[in-house]
């Protein structure tokens, strides 16, 4: 089988090689892992971005509506103030009188 040195020579770089194929193999896996850690990584914080657009949207939403119902309070009491001071004038006259 091993009859000369060129034989030892085939036979080491060949056990090199193999010992390089594995040393490759197990950084590719490695390097895969961390791929795919960043992976969930980017996925969670695109969920939890989501999840804070739709707290933000929820929110103006809510602003929009309670700004609108806010405005129709402000003109009914302007309103019944006027009417109030209008009646307080009247009764004032009528008093005079």
């Amino acid at each position: 089988m091993i009859e000369t040195t060129k034989d030892i020579l085939w036979l080491v770089i060949s056990f090199c090689i193999l010992w390089l194929t594995i040393f490759i193999c197990w950084v590719i896996y490695y390097f895969a892992m961390i791929l795919r850690e960043g992976k969930r990584a980017v996925v969670d914080v695109r969920k939890k971005i989501e999840l804070v657009e739709g707290l933000i949207k929820a929110a103006k939403e809510k602003l929009e509506k309670t700004s609108s119902y806010v405005r129709l309070m402000v003109d009914s009491i302007e309103t019944a103030l006027h009417f109030l001071k209008a009646r307080k004038e009247e009764e004032g006259h009528k008093k005079r009188k």
